[in-house]
């Protein structure tokens, strides 16, 4: 077993969306394909997990990493307000919650989030269309 972060099979990395090949071990109802699922990655090899699509895994560099579908239930690790937004298609939604939330499965992900949620909450995730994008949503359960 290779403790390597590089991949086994030495292709760079383009962008943090699912390539070709992984888009085909996806479901089409996965939320970076339009729809309202949530998938992440776990390493057979060493058992790590994490969220980001990856043709290899960060930890051991194996090449193989496989596909899961999340419950979608997570606890509120921490969170922001945003005042000033990225672009003017936010700008609207000013101020809104991000919040980075560790999920049942074991990998932390960052989203937006009811205006209210504290540390500690329990949540579970939803998709919203914000500024003509469908995005994911965090909501107290």
């Amino acid at each position: 077993m290779s403790h390597s972060t590089e991949p086994k099979n030495s292709q760079p990395l383009q962008s943090a969306l699912p390539s070709h090949t992984l888009v085909q071990r996806l479901s089409p109802h996965d939320w970076t394909l339009g729809g309202e699922v949530l998938h992440y990655q776990r390493c057979p090899e060493c058992a790590h997990t994490w969220y980001f699509y990856r043709s290899f895994c960060p930890s051991c560099g194996f090449d193989h990493p496989e596909v899961h579908t999340s419950r979608a239930r997570g606890v509120v690790y921490t969170h922001t307000t945003v005042y000033r937004a990225p672009d003017a298609r936010f700008r609207e939604l000013t101020p809104y919650k991000l919040v980075l939330v560790d999920l049942d499965e074991g990998f932390r992900m960052m989203a937006q989030g009811q205006k209210d949620l504290l540390i500690g909450e329990q949540v579970a995730l939803s998709f919203k269309k914000i500024a003509d994008q469908q995005i994911p949503y965090f909501e107290k359960i």
